[in-house]
């Protein structure tokens, strides 16, 4: 039961991360507000962005031995990855919610 709440952190720090990195993206960023992201809201984005992996990337460690927990992250990241795609594409509105942290 442990590992799988791990797991499923990790899979939500993952996605939350792929998705700050996608808003630090100019055309991304206006996809979900109006206008542009200053550089500091950019830097910020990006840096939310690399600790919501690293995040990821520990609660998989905590999970499980390295080799099978790397694997798992990367396969989480992938999964992330497509998930923030699909969302920007179909319903942009919905990243709002990870566009706040930005400031």
């Amino acid at each position: 039961m442990r590992e799988a709440v791990l797991l499923t952190a990790a899979l939500l720090a993952c996605t939350a991360g792929m998705g700050w990195l996608a808003l630090a993206m100019e055309r991304h960023w206006t996809q979900v507000r109006e206008g542009e992201a200053t550089a500091a809201q950019v830097l910020r984005l990006r840096a939310l962005g690399t600790l919501g992996l690293a995040a990821g990337l520990s609660l998989c460690l905590a999970a499980d031995h390295a080799s099978m927990a790397v694997l798992v992250w990367v396969m989480a990241l992938a999964a992330s990855a497509l998930a923030v795609a699909f969302t920007l594409t179909w319903r942009p509105s919905w990243m709002r919610v990870l566009a706040r942290f930005a400031g």
